[in-house]
């Protein structure tokens, strides 16, 4: 099995801002500050975390289940 890719670069919905971010091995993230207009980003019904809904990877547990990187 391949090691999870641990980046991410979200975007935010409101603005567009993308922004490269770190993914925890051990939770998943269900909140983020878009630090460009400050929205809140929440996961999408359906998606476990906000790397899922607005991140070009996802999250790591995601990524085992998929056995592939981003």
């Amino acid at each position: 099995m391949r090691e999870p890719c641990l980046q991410s670069t979200l975007t935010c919905p409101q603005c567009g801002h993308r922004s490269a971010e770190t993914m925890p091995t051990d939770a998943c993230l269900f909140f983020h500050d878009c630090p460009a207009c400050g929205a809140l980003l929440k996961p999408r019904p359906g998606d476990c975390c906000v790397f899922c809904s607005y991140g070009d990877v996802p999250c790591p547990p995601v990524q085992a289940e998929r056995g592939c990187c981003g």
